[in-house]
């Protein structure tokens, strides 16, 4: 779906609203489906390379706005008196170049149009947590197919001598007349 180059902007409540898993996290605590979300974006930024923000909406909430790191993601409450929407699209403006996309996660119809409208490609929620879900399996398949490491990757490569040599080497000895040497 996504490039390495390109930038994902997600609206962070909109997704907790839209995903069951958070929804009910939130009823609990909001604060635990943030950290949910944000640890689910992580993994996926992880697996796909590409650069996600996430915004959460502080519209009511007084002050200048936080931006801050975590698991490599950037996360941004809004300022005050500005909406996720408004900050969603003020970024898309600031991040659209020739060389990426810039997608924007949300399900809100209207926003969508809007980011839309300027230039940035639109990602449902449900698009989204399929996204995330096929990365994990992938994963998943990745690690089982996997085989177990070899014990010595070079026992199959090296003489025998030069394998009992090394050995003894790695046991702390040193070489002795009766290795001979070549």
């Amino acid at each position: 779906m996504l490039n390495r180059e390109d930038v994902l902007i997600v609206d962070g409540y909109n997704m907790i609203g839209a995903w069951p898993e958070l929804e009910k996290l939130k009823l609990e605590r909001l604060e635990d489906a943030r950290d949910r979300l944000l640890d689910l974006l992580a993994e996926y930024q992880s697996y796909s390379g590409v650069k996600i923000t996430v915004v959460f909406d502080a519209f009511r909430v007084p002050g200048a706005g936080a931006a801050f790191r975590q698991h490599r993601l950037q996360v941004l409450f809004t300022r005050e008196k500005e909406t996720a929407d408004e900050c969603i699209e003020r970024l898309v403006g600031d991040m659209k170049s020739v060389r990426r996309n810039v997608y924007v996660a949300t399900s809100d119809q209207v926003e969508q149009t809007v980011a839309f409208g300027r230039g940035a490609f639109r990602v449902t929620a449900r698009e989204l947590r399929l996204a995330i879900e096929e990365g994990r399996r992938e994963i998943e398949s990745a690690i089982r197919r996997e085989p177990p490491p070899k014990r010595n990757p070079l026992a199959g490569v090296l003489r025998p001598d030069v394998q009992l040599r090394l050995e003894r080497l790695r046991r702390g000895g040193t070489f002795s007349e009766e290795d001979g040497e070549e």
